[in-house]
């Protein structure tokens, strides 16, 4: 089996903006902003990058000590909104992650563009956290391909070895998943249960294209 490295955020789960309600209301308790502007795009980005432009969107200074308050502040407010938006996991998910875990060699890890101790908030919402055991999160970070990189370090830390990236998989909902994981050398699935469609999806020329994971058996396939 390969090593698969899973997008959160309309990959994994569906969260009814939580995170991105999290985010505003973050705005408010930590800065005062009365007026919210949504200026700022959130699909398939770091946690570091939309904190850097809400406050240069909002005219507060985007430095380190600030970027820092406001995502405190966000993680703070995550889970109270993550149990008022409910959300849902993606279809296909459960079953697919459970069938990866019982198979003998299979390395299941992260690359999203989530803070970890937000990662964590919300796959624990959804009992999902404790299936994976590397990973690149977007801690500081502002480029997808530099989230990519991490991964890839943090798989290898975790291994005690070297890995070939072509044996690695990035499967994730948004053209930034495919661009990442070429970043890296690595193959690109491609699952239309976020915010782009298929067609969107199919022009970033994935390796895989679904338009969810109910059915496994194509993904299963290209792994065996």
């Amino acid at each position: 089996m390969p090593i698969i490295l899973f997008d959160i955020d309309g990959t994994l789960v569906r969260t009814g903006g939580a995170g991105k309600a999290a985010m505003e209301q973050a705005l408010t308790s930590a800065f005062g902003v009365a007026e919210l502007r949504d200026d700022v795009k959130y699909s398939g980005r770091t946690d570091g990058a939309i904190g850097r432009d809400l406050l240069v969107v909002h005219g507060i200074e985007p430095t380190l000590a600030n970027q820092h308050k406001l995502r405190d502040a966000y993680l703070a407010n995550l889970p109270g909104h993550l149990r008022e938006r409910g959300g849902e996991v993606c279809p296909g998910i459960p079953a697919l992650l459970a069938h990866l875990a019982a198979q003998p060699g299979a390395v299941l890890g992260l690359l999203t563009g989530n803070v970890r101790v937000g990662a964590q908030h919300k796959l624990a919402h959804f009992g999902l956290w404790d299936y994976f055991v590397c990973g690149g999160f977007g801690d500081d970070r502002y480029e997808r391909d530099d989230v990519a990189r991490a991964a890839l370090a943090h798989t290898v830390a975790h291994l005690g070895r070297d890995v070939a990236p072509a044996d690695v998989w990035v499967i994730g909902d948004t053209p930034h998943d495919v661009t990442c994981a070429r970043a890296i050398g690595a193959k690109a699935v491609a699952v239309a249960t976020g915010w782009h469609p298929l067609d969107e999806l199919a022009g970033c020329a994935p390796d895989l294209l679904f338009s969810d994971l109910s059915d496994h058996t194509k993904l299963l396939a290209a792994w065996a």
